[in-house]
């Protein structure tokens, strides 16, 4: 008898126990770590012959990674990204492996407009150029990056060429006569998210990208209503309200990452 009022006891403060435990098991803050890999050069000479295949490893864990951040942002669960490290670990991936597309491509992907890092990217990137010398999109890239983001035209259309050069893409022979200049920095981009969107195998960097592009056409839509004004008034709008209240602005476009367009992107 004391035995069953024994077990009868342990059972009940398991249940009260359980039911909290399992409350905090739901309620508690999403992991999500990327890990570590030894130094570049440790891995070269202990993985031998075996260098590809961990390179590849190495840059699809990230990509795993990146996946499960873009998976926890639908889910309303905000994840501070680990660029460096994630950075790093491309940066090991293209030391064992500088042959390595897919590296580039992430980088290229994940670590401009979000995180800002165009000098890391631009690295890793003239790196790619160095050794895939029969490659159109690395430059491709690194011309894009050059005239959008750093505003350095000189060596924009240096890269846009031999991207043309090595591709005989005519995008690229577009972009180089056209795109390089202040007033067209909108429909560069929407050319270059267009590029990437079609080439795009990832499904979170596909969407990375096309959520971009789309709070690019709402940039591309403010910017023509305000050159409308502009031919109606003789001045510039002030402000966007002022687009929307003349009719200029039928409405608002919405802002894919929840925020609201704030100012106005004249052109000449």
């Amino acid at each position: 008898m004391r035995a069953t009022l024994f077990f009868l006891l342990l059972l009940s403060l398991h249940a009260l126990l359980l039911f909290p435990f399992t409350g905090y098991l739901t309620g508690r803050p999403v992991e999500v770590k990327l890990g570590y890999l030894p130094h570049p050069q440790i891995l070269k000479l202990t993985t031998a012959d075996q260098r590809l295949l961990v390179a590849e490893a190495s840059v699809v864990k990230v990509l795993f990674y990146y996946g499960t951040l873009v998976q926890r942002f639908h889910e309303k669960i905000a994840i501070r990204p680990e660029y460096a490290n994630m950075y790093q670990t491309l940066q090991t991936a293209v030391q064992l492996d500088p042959y390595n597309l897919d590296a580039y491509y992430f980088a290229q992907a994940a670590f401009t407009w979000e995180a800002g890092r165009i000098a890391e990217v631009n690295h890793l990137l003239e790196r790619g150029v160095h050794y895939r010398t029969w490659d159109g999109w690395l430059p491709f890239y690194l011309g894009f990056n050059h005239a959008y983001f750093l505003k350095d035209y000189g060596k924009a259309a240096h890269y846009m060429e031999l991207a043309a050069k090595n591709s005989g893409n005519p995008l690229f022979t577009k972009l180089a006569a056209r795109f390089f200049y202040e007033s067209a920095q909108t429909d560069l981009a929407l050319a270059f998210l267009d590029s990437m969107i079609a080439r795009a195998k990832d499904k979170a960097i596909k969407e990375t990208y096309q959520v971009r592009r789309q709070a690019l056409l709402g940039v591309t839509e403010i910017e023509a209503a305000a050159k409308v004004f502009l031919a109606a008034h003789g001045r510039r709008a002030s402000n966007i309200e002022e687009l929307l209240q003349t009719g200029m602005l039928a409405q608002l476009p919405k802002d894919p990452y929840g925020g609201t367009y704030y100012c106005l992107l004249y052109t000449s």
